[in-house]
């Protein structure tokens, strides 16, 4: 049986966060995977109906998760509350009260997983530097965003527009044909808040990384264009990091919005996979340390992931 998409609205300290889940069907969730989308997007990011199988939210409860794909502080159904968008420092505490609702109404497993998309790294970087999950947050998956850019600042996506639009895509071959009329219902504007922050990431980014501290996953589309990933630039961008394990991959056949393109099962699985090792040394810790971590919620980090870097 395959799993329902449904529209949720979480509470935020009194912000509506608007959202999608899939859960599993005949289980409860082994954990939450929550994906976050980037710049000018939407939560349907993650739930490409253009082919069978792309979507991350079916896959996702198909194989015994919970995905919560939320619409970020400044999109959906918060938009009329924040108008501007929030810093990033905000929208991780927004998030994070999103979050603590979604886990007083909702089984949660050994906790979340987040899996994010361009400027959502952003936000779930911050959002492990600032531990606002604390010891629920089992790691992050974050595909097209470095700490480098490719472009100029000013070419980056603002209110007037999403910058050099060929940037989000690549060739489009990559992307089912059905890939760019679906998307168009999944277009938002950007919040001021959010573009005047943007040319800051580079900056932002050191101090941001030396706070990280669960195990990080990035990704580049074999066509990424907005932030360069050659050797110096991902070694700038691992080498801040204190996370115990850091892994740099790169997807060939895929643009910059890899979830949207033939490449999203692809890459969806290898994340989850990351995911699966997380569990992995959780269910191979010894005995004791499996009930500790049981007794603060099932998601506390286990020794075993310590030095894998």
């Amino acid at each position: 049986m395959t799993a329902e998409v449904r529209a949720i609205t979480l509470d935020a300290g009194g912000i509506p966060v608007s959202a999608l889940l899939a859960e599993p069907v005949s289980m409860p969730p082994r954990a939450v995977v929550v994906a976050i989308h980037g710049c000018g997007m939407s939560a349907g990011y993650f739930d490409s109906r253009a082919r069978p199988g792309l979507s991350l939210l079916s896959l996702g409860a198909e194989l015994g998760y919970s995905v919560l794909s939320v619409d970020r502080p400044g999109y959906g159904l918060s938009a009329a509350h924040l108008p501007e968008g929030q810093a990033l420092a905000d929208q991780a505490a927004t998030l994070h009260a999103a979050l603590a609702d979604f886990a007083g109404r909702h089984t949660t497993g050994w906790g979340f997983f987040v899996v994010a998309h361009s400027n959502g790294g952003k936000l779930a970087l911050a959002t492990a530097a600032a531990g606002e999950c604390g010891d629920r947050l089992l790691g992050l998956d974050v595909s097209g965003l470095g700490n480098r850019l490719a472009v100029a600042p000013h070419q980056l996506p603002g209110q007037d527009g999403h910058g050099d639009w060929r940037r989000h895509w690549g060739a489009l071959r990559l992307y089912p044909p059905d890939a760019f009329r679906l998307g168009r219902a999944l277009v938002s504007p950007v919040p001021a808040c959010e573009a005047r922050e943007a040319p800051l990431w580079p900056e932002l980014y050191p101090g941001i990384a030396a706070r990280v501290h669960v195990p990080v996953r990035f990704t580049f589309a074999e066509q990424e264009q907005w932030w360069r990933f050659d050797e110096d630039a991902v070694a700038a961008l691992t080498e801040p990091l204190a996370a115990p394990t850091v892994r740099v991959e790169r997807l060939p056949d895929a643009g910059h919005n890899i979830s949207l393109g033939w490449s999203a099962r692809a890459y969806h699985l290898r994340a989850l996979g990351f995911l699966e090792e997380q569990l992995l040394a959780l269910d191979a810790a010894p005995a004791e340390a499996r009930h500790v971590m049981r007794a603060a919620g099932g998601s506390r980090r286990s020794p075993v992931l310590a030095g894998a870097r």
